[in-house]
C-alpha cells in the first residue's frame, strides 16, 4: 500500500485516545465515604473548618458527577450526628457503628458490591483511627482505596502524618479534594465541568485569593 493510499484511507479519522488508566477513579464504579464527621468529634480537631470545607466540596462534586455517597457515624448516641452542612448532601441515612472501621457496616458494602463499586474514596476523621482502619479493611476486601489528604484530619499533626504514611505504604492512593473531583469529571467543555470549576475556585476558610485559577 502506498503512503498516499494509506493517508487517504485514514483521512478524516482521528487516532483513538489512549485507554483510561485503571489507577484513576470513575464515577460509574466509585463510592465516596464520609467517615464520622460528627460535631462533637470535629470540635477537638484544630483544622476542622478546612476539613469540613473539603468534605463538602467532595460531596458537591460527587453529586454533580453521579458518584455514590455514604456516611458513617461513630457511636452517635454519645458523639452526636454528622455536621449538618455535610449530612444534608447525602441522601442515604447514616450508617451507625461502634467498631472504628466502617468495614463493620456490612449492609453498605453489600449494596455497593451489588452496584459494582470497585473504588472507594475516604474523607472524614480521624486519619489514624477510623479512616485508616476502614482503608485497611477495604484493601483486604479487594477495593481500590483512595484518601483525600486535605479532607481528613486528627487532633495531633503527627497522627495525621503517620496515618497517611502508613496507608500509602500499604497501597492506599493518597490524593486531594481537587484532584479527585477533576478525576471524576475527566474532561472540560461540559455543564458538569463548569460546576466543578466553581468548586475549585472557592476560597478556603479564612484564606485570601488562590493564585493560578484565572485560566479555568
Amino acid at each position: 500500500m502506498s503512503d498516499a493510499h494509506a493517508h487517504s484511507t485514514h483521512a478524516g479519522h482521528s487516532p483513538a485516545p489512549l485507554p483510561r488508566s485503571t489507577e484513576l477513579m470513575r464515577p460509574c464504579d466509585t463510592g465516596l465515604l464520609l467517615i464520622d464527621a460528627q460535631e462533637r468529634l470535629l470540635k477537638v480537631v484544630p483544622d476542622a473548618a478546612r476539613i469540613i470545607w473539603n468534605c463538602r466540596r467532595l460531596l458537591d462534586g460527587a453529586n454533580i458527577l453521579s458518584v455514590r455517597t455514604a456516611v458513617t457515624e461513630q457511636y452517635p448516641e454519645r458523639l452526636g450526628a454528622t455536621e449538618p452542612c455535610l449530612a444534608e448532601r447525602i441522601a442515604a441515612p447514616a450508617n451507625a457503628k461502634l467498631a472504628f472501621s466502617a468495614g463493620a457496616c456490612g449492609e453498605l458494602f453489600s449494596l455497593w458490591r451489588a452496584e459494582r463499586v470497585e473504588r472507594v474514596l475516604l474523607c472524614g476523621i480521624e486519619t489514624h483511627v477510623c479512616v485508616a482502619q476502614t482503608a485497611f479493611d477495604l484493601l483486604a476486601a479487594g477495593y481500590q482505596v483512595f484518601v483525600a489528604a486535605d479532607a481528613v484530619g486528627t487532633r495531633w499533626p503527627v497522627d495525621h502524618e503517620i496515618g497517611l504514611r502508613r496507608m500509602e505504604s500499604s497501597g492506599v492512593v493518597i490524593t486531594t479534594t481537587e484532584a479527585a473531583i477533576f478525576e471524576w469529571c475527566e474532561r472540560a467543555g461540559t455543564p458538569e465541568f463548569k460546576l466543578v470549576s466553581a468548586l475549585a475556585k472557592e476560597l478556603p476558610p479564612g484564606d485570601g485569593p488562590i493564585v493560578g485559577f484565572g485560566a479555568r
